[in-house]
């Protein structure tokens, strides 16, 4: 594989220049994106609506289209999954990624255009590689192969030239076919889509190869990674896969995982690398493994906006492009692509902790957070706290999620929590005060609703055997792919389903 590590030194260095005059010039780069996308739009059906002909600025296109969500642009994404053309992006869309960010049932199928695949999503698996090499030259990555845990993908019940499924099993089936050679499981296998199936096959036949390097979402590769130890006897992953140096994560925070990571491949060498990618596109790598924070990549295809979060769900807030970010300030993500997606509002919530280049953090969703008594707890103060309680007392947490306890006639308000523990606290009420003062410590809004417990009472913890979390996602036919646990929410009815499924 000499010849393999040869020809991806002289890509990568071609590569990494011009990465590096999109961080000297990233206003520049936005610009330049901004006005390709309107020009290759413009004789579309959206592009005529909204008059894309005549736009020559961000402030002119901002006064025009309005800020759009998924049930905006829905009804033209049921017309292009029934063969129409030219309706958000230039002639047809043959491929829909199912949306299972979150456990609703209501699913989202989000347009991947060829421009999307080729010059966003391709482009930011490669660079990731080309990031990881320039750290490490000396890297044994490309001497093994890399296991990918994909989704599962269909024939869309819309019409036989279109197909959904996760975004990242449509991503496997367009792949080159050259890199079968250097990837595992085999596609027929990546593909499955019954879940407990398709773990065994992953298992069997990943078992034969030098694994170097993984990528999937955190929550779903460790119960892979579980199954794998159990069926062989193994201590960790290094008796199974010893060259094993690289998990490439992203969907999930790696916070909750990271200790049980460590356990499982105990190795200074293992490499852990965050990547911000989602069915609407590619966003962001971490290109150092020493700065937690992810490099905003300028140069996929996509335009950026933000909302800062102080003046999010306000009517008229103001809606900056990068060169309006501030720094520790959380920010909504709005987006238009090359994928037909038009100032579309992706959910996340980011905080920007660098300028040069332009670096970010994701600190949480627009609708998951706690905010039910004016306590603001986003997920990025979730995470921060449960470590600092898990720290103190020499636990591993495997899930979470909480939600409100409503103020009622005789019923002071509070949280309430439920945790899956992977080592389980010996005093559960020791852990919940752990958390509690965490908290407050990390957010003065939840310190004053906690005061001397006027607003809020002390939180509400429960503990689930291992597994609940696994058993209520099969029971909601959520296995796999890249379902996530919905950590924080303003309503009860994950919180309630959990409860009523484990009560004694």
């Amino acid at each position: 594989m000499i010849w393999f590590n040869s020809i991806v030194s002289w890509l990568n260095t071609k590569r990494l220049h011009q990465l590096d005059l999109s961080m000297r010039y990233p206003f520049d780069v936005q610009r330049e994106t901004f006005l390709k996308l309107i020009e290759k739009a413009e004789d579309t059906e959206w592009g005529k609506k909204y008059g894309y002909r005549s736009v020559s600025s961000v402030e002119e296109f901002q006064k025009r289209v309005p800020v759009q969500d998924y049930e905006d642009v829905k009804p033209y994404i049921i017309r292009l999954r029934q063969g129409e053309k030219n309706l958000l992006w230039p002639g047809s869309i043959k491929w829909f990624a199912k949306s299972s960010g979150t456990t609703n049932d209501k699913s989202k199928f989000i347009p991947v255009s060829k421009e999307a695949l080729e010059d966003c999503h391709f482009r930011g698996g490669k660079d990731v590689l080309a990031f990881y090499t320039e750290q490490f030259p000396e890297t044994r990555l490309f001497k093994g192969k890399g296991l990918t845990l994909g989704g599962s993908h269909q024939i869309n019940n819309f019409s036989n030239d279109s197909y959904y499924g996760d975004l990242s099993a449509i991503l496997i089936q367009n792949l080159p076919y050259w890199v079968e050679f250097i990837r595992t499981p085999k596609t027929k296998v990546a593909l499955m889509d019954k879940w407990e199936e398709k773990i065994e096959e992953v298992a069997n036949e990943t078992l034969r190869e030098n694994v170097t390097s993984i990528a999937g979402v955190p929550s779903w590769t460790l119960v892979l990674i579980k199954y794998i130890l159990e069926k062989t006897g193994k201590k960790n992953l290094l008796d199974v896969w010893p060259n094993l140096e690289l998990f490439n994560h992203g969907g999930v925070s790696f916070t909750p995982y990271r200790e049980q990571y460590k356990k499982l491949i105990p190795s200074e060498n293992m490499n852990y690398l965050e990547n911000y990618n989602a069915s609407e596109g590619y966003f962001a790598i971490q290109n150092d493994l020493n700065d937690p924070g992810m490099m905003l990549m300028l140069d996929y295809g996509i335009f950026y906006e933000f909302i800062p979060m102080d003046e999010f769900g306000k009517k008229n807030p103001n809606i900056v492009p990068l060169e309006g970010v501030v720094l520790n300030k959380n920010y909504a993500i709005i987006i238009s692509t090359n994928g037909g997606l038009w100032r579309y509002l992706i959910g996340d919530t980011v905080k920007f902790i660098s300028k040069d280049p332009y670096k970010l953090i994701i600190t949480g969703r627009t609708k998951h957070f706690l905010n039910a008594f004016g306590e603001e707890i986003i997920i990025e103060n979730a995470e921060k706290a449960i470590q600092i309680a898990c720290e103190k007392t020499n636990i591993q947490v495997n899930d979470y999620t909480a939600a409100p306890v409503f103020m009622g006639e005789n019923q002071q308000g509070t949280h309430e929590w439920i945790f899956e523990f992977e080592t389980e606290p010996n005093d559960l009420d020791y852990f919940i005060s752990l958390l509690d003062n965490a908290l407050q410590s990390v957010n003065s809004d939840y310190e004053a609703k906690r005061y001397k417990d006027i607003t809020l009472a002390k939180p509400v913890i429960h503990s689930l055997p291992k597994g609940s979390f696994y058993k209520w996602l099969e029971k909601k036919g959520k296995l796999g792919g890249q379902n996530k646990i919905p950590r924080l929410s303003n309503d009860r009815k994950y919180v309630e389903e959990l409860l009523e499924m484990f009560k004694s």
